[in-house]
Protein backbone atom coordinates (compact mmCIF):
# COMPACT_ATOMS: atom_id res chain seq x y z
CA UNK A 1 0.00 0.00 0.00
CA UNK A 2 3.18 2.40 0.33
CA UNK A 3 2.96 2.83 -3.45
CA UNK A 4 -0.31 3.59 -3.42
CA UNK A 5 -0.37 6.49 -0.91
CA UNK A 6 -2.93 5.03 1.09
CA UNK A 7 -4.03 7.12 4.41
CA UNK A 8 -1.67 9.82 3.27
CA UNK A 9 -4.17 12.88 3.97
CA UNK A 10 -5.06 15.10 6.52
CA UNK A 11 -8.57 13.20 7.28
CA UNK A 12 -6.67 9.45 7.78
CA UNK A 13 -4.12 11.10 10.02
CA UNK A 14 -6.37 12.98 11.94
CA UNK A 15 -8.81 9.88 12.87
CA UNK A 16 -6.34 7.58 13.03
CA UNK A 17 -4.75 10.06 15.96
CA UNK A 18 -7.80 10.41 17.69
CA UNK A 19 -8.66 6.88 17.31
CA UNK A 20 -4.95 6.00 19.12
CA UNK A 21 -5.44 8.94 22.08
CA UNK A 22 -8.88 7.06 22.84
CA UNK A 23 -7.09 3.15 22.71
CA UNK A 24 -4.82 4.76 24.86
CA UNK A 25 -6.99 6.17 27.40
CA UNK A 26 -9.57 2.81 27.16
CA UNK A 27 -6.17 0.54 28.06
CA UNK A 28 -4.83 2.92 30.99
CA UNK A 29 -8.67 3.12 32.61
CA UNK A 30 -8.68 -0.44 32.00
CA UNK A 31 -5.41 -1.28 34.27
CA UNK A 32 -7.21 0.89 36.80
CA UNK A 33 -10.06 -0.87 37.29
CA UNK A 34 -12.18 1.92 36.28
CA UNK A 35 -15.20 0.94 33.67
CA UNK A 36 -16.63 4.21 33.08
CA UNK A 37 -13.01 5.54 32.00
CA UNK A 38 -12.43 2.83 29.61
CA UNK A 39 -15.66 3.46 28.30
CA UNK A 40 -14.89 7.25 27.37
CA UNK A 41 -11.76 5.87 25.92
CA UNK A 42 -13.94 3.59 23.70
CA UNK A 43 -16.15 6.53 22.76
CA UNK A 44 -13.25 8.59 21.44
CA UNK A 45 -12.18 5.79 19.35
CA UNK A 46 -15.66 5.65 17.56
CA UNK A 47 -15.06 9.98 17.40
CA UNK A 48 -11.55 8.88 15.07
CA UNK A 49 -13.68 7.26 12.79
CA UNK A 50 -16.53 9.55 13.23
CA UNK A 51 -14.07 12.61 12.68
CA UNK A 52 -12.17 11.05 9.56
CA UNK A 53 -15.26 10.44 8.01
CA UNK A 54 -16.50 13.94 7.79
CA UNK A 55 -13.20 15.62 6.81
CA UNK A 56 -13.21 12.87 4.09
CA UNK A 57 -16.21 14.08 3.01
CA UNK A 58 -15.35 17.71 3.25
CA UNK A 59 -12.71 17.15 0.28
CA UNK A 60 -9.68 16.24 2.89
CA UNK A 61 -9.58 12.34 2.42
CA UNK A 62 -8.27 10.33 -1.07
CA UNK A 63 -10.59 10.04 -4.00
CA UNK A 64 -11.29 6.36 -4.85
CA UNK A 65 -9.97 7.56 -8.38
CA UNK A 66 -6.68 8.81 -7.36
CA UNK A 67 -4.72 5.62 -7.83
CA UNK A 68 -4.75 3.01 -10.03
CA UNK A 69 -4.66 -0.61 -8.68
CA UNK A 70 -0.95 -2.08 -7.80
CA UNK A 71 -0.16 -4.59 -10.51
CA UNK A 72 1.08 -7.89 -9.03
CA UNK A 73 4.71 -9.50 -10.42
CA UNK A 74 2.45 -12.18 -12.33
CA UNK A 75 0.50 -9.61 -13.48
CA UNK A 76 3.08 -8.51 -16.18
CA UNK A 77 3.43 -9.36 -19.89
CA UNK A 78 6.53 -11.21 -20.28
CA UNK A 79 9.62 -9.60 -22.16
CA UNK A 80 9.00 -9.18 -25.95
CA UNK A 81 5.74 -10.15 -26.05
CA UNK A 82 4.02 -7.48 -26.60
CA UNK A 83 6.13 -6.84 -30.01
Amino acid sequence: MAGSSHGHTPAAWTGVTIAFIGFCVSGAFMVLDQPAGFWAGMVVVLLGGVVGAIMRMMGLGQPKEAHQPHRMTGDREPAGAGS
